[in-house]
């Protein structure tokens, strides 16, 4: 069959295809991925011709999960819409949680702003002009239990997007459901947790790299038997994917941090198969369709050799990759900001058809601002329409077995598994990081798609071609500066009214975990149930571990 076929195309590309070519040329000498990985004219059955299908593709809910973590995909229930938000103050985002919910939102998504990601509260000199701007504002206990007011934590799973201050959040987070009455074991979600893509391509770090590698793993062990059902880490490619990385390099760099939590979660005395499967990941999806696609299913293969074959995990849930994914914000422009809504759909459709397990879609006004009620309302019907009317979600990977597909799903693991190589040979993900080796790499491709645009080799429609003069977008959201004056009220009067010996008590009880070696969460818990600030427990664990400076 293969000789016969190979046969065929030669003569089709003498014939028929010669001739076209030589009156007609094709747009380019070559095309090429976002990866730079050479894209065929054509492909067929020859491009698989080695390809082991029940090895390398499998079926839905089987190792290597090529397919999907589940059996029966989207056919058993769509994924989690999970729109990320969070804005001002915890009572006017606790607004746009219930409007979102009531429209069909099957997920929260918690934003914070610069200083509650930093570890600073609202009446600190460095928070000024940041309070509420790119999230909501979270300064103790108080503001979570207004964040999460009227809305049931034994139903809805909440993610949230925070790092260097991830056990503070998750803390508060407990602590506010217990006082509502749900036990933590029952709780569900995800704190993404994930520290090393911020010194790669973040900067919303405090302490140095090892002392957080601690914390993340404090959170493994705590969580392991406390809070069973939580997802402890969101392994991130997206924020380096904003940066400029390609999908390659986002797989490479994505898994190679994996394999660092990994590692150092063993190191720490866990068995992998006690943690692995709380493990998330978090993506991004680009413009380049299908190209995004096979990254999903590249990513998923390719972690569960290393969680089986690397790390002997004996649970076939140890080597699921289960992901979030969010549209591509970078792609977004100010200019016809309608065109947004296309490129999110056609975003939001490659992550569904790669499998995602929760899906944010970002709005058409992003590009200047934080989303109005309208446009995520719009962003969140694009969701709805994939899941209920395109009907790509009534099949399990219905691009499988595609020529195409098949040839960039293992193109694009080849060259992640090359860069995984670099990384490990230079001693892992950490000595990578602080020798700017990832970094420097992120800056180079950003660098060159940044060129195409420029010299117009890659069109963005609207901003390098098919111009018009057009008005700004009105009535976008704006955050107003009364919003950090009422923050620090609030704050002033928790400080007034908590137990002020109970809270001086507590934070030593931390600071002495913190110098010796016992896990750091429970006391970071203890803490915040007696109402420390976010800020007063970030400096006292400043006091012991430092604060780290990039070199």
């Amino acid at each position: 069959m293969a000789k016969n076929i190979r046969e065929e195309m030669e003569r089709w590309e003498k014939t028929t295809l010669n001739k076209v070519i030589s009156k007609s040329p094709e747009r380019e000498p070559s095309f090429k991925t976002t990866s730079h990985i050479e894209l065929k004219r054509l492909y067929t059955p020859l491009d698989l011709a080695e390809s082991d299908y029940c090895g390398e593709l499998g079926f839905p809910g089987e190792f290597p999960f090529t397919r999907g973590v589940q059996p029966t995909m989207y056919r058993g229930r769509f994924w989690t819409m999970r729109q990320y938000a969070g804005f001002a103050t915890p009572e006017e985002t606790n607004k746009r949680y219930k409007y979102l919910l009531e429209h069909g939102q099957t997920g929260l998504s918690v934003a914070f702003d610069l200083p509650t990601q930093i570890g600073y509260d609202s009446d600190h000199p460095l928070s000024d002009g940041e309070v509420g701007k790119v999230g909501v504002a979270i300064d103790s206990l108080k503001d979570v239990e207004i964040l999460f007011d009227g809305i049931p934590l034994d139903k809805v799973s909440t993610s949230m997007t925070i790092n260097a201050t991830a056990a503070i959040l998750l803390a508060m987070y407990i602590a506010m459901a217990e006082k509502q009455g749900v036990k933590s074991e029952v709780l569900q979600g995800t704190i993404q947790n994930d520290i090393l893509k911020e010194y790669a391509a973040r900067g919303t770090y405090i302490y140095p790299p090892l002392e957080s590698m601690r914390i993340v793993t404090d959170i493994f062990a705590f969580c392991k038997d406390r809070v069973p059902r939580w997802n402890t880490i969101s392994i991130s490619g997206y924020h380096m994917r904003e940066a400029g990385c390609t999908a390659v390099q986002e797989v490479a760099f994505t898994l190679a941090d994996g394999i660092a939590y990994v590692e150092a979660a063993i190191r720490a005395g866990l068995d992998v198969d006690s943690f692995a499967s709380r493990l998330a990941f978090f993506f991004c999806c680009h413009n380049t369709f299908i190209e995004e696609v096979a990254k999903f299913r590249a990513a998923r293969r390719l972690w569960a050799k290393i969680m089986k074959e690397r790390f002997k995990a004996k649970r076939d849930e140890s080597c699921m990759l289960r992901f979030h994914t969010q549209t591509a914000g970078c792609s977004l422009t100010a200019q016809q900001p309608d065109n947004n809504v296309v490129r999110v759909a056609f975003q939001a459709l490659a992550a569904v058809l790669g499998g995602t397990q929760s899906l944010h879609t970002n709005s058409r006004d992003e590009a200047y601002a934080l989303p109005t009620e309208d446009s995520v309302r719009l962003a969140l019907r694009t969701q709805q329409l994939i899941a209920y009317e395109s009907g790509v979600a009534d099949m399990i990977d219905p691009l499988g077995g595609s020529y195409a597909v098949e040839a960039l799903t293992d193109d694009i693991e080849k060259k992640s598994m090359e860069y995984i190589g670099k990384i490990e040979a230079m001693g892992g993900a950490i000595k990578a990081i602080e020798s700017g080796y990832i970094q420097g790499e992120i800056g180079e491709s950003a660098y060159q798609y940044q060129k195409e645009i420029e010299t117009k080799k890659r069109i963005i429609v609207g901003l390098n071609q098919f111009q018009f003069q057009e008005q700004p977008l009105k009535d976008i959201l704006r955050i107003k500066p009364e919003v950090e004056q009422y923050q620090k009220e609030k704050l002033a009067r928790v400080k007034k009214e908590r137990d002020n010996t109970k809270v001086k008590d507590t934070l030593a009880v931390l600071k002495k975990a913190a110098q010796g070696t016992d896990n750091v969460v429970p006391p970071i818990l203890e803490a915040a149930k007696v109402y420390a600030t976010l800020g007063e427990i970030s400096d006292t664990l400043r006091e012991v571990f430092g604060e780290y400076r990039e070199r």
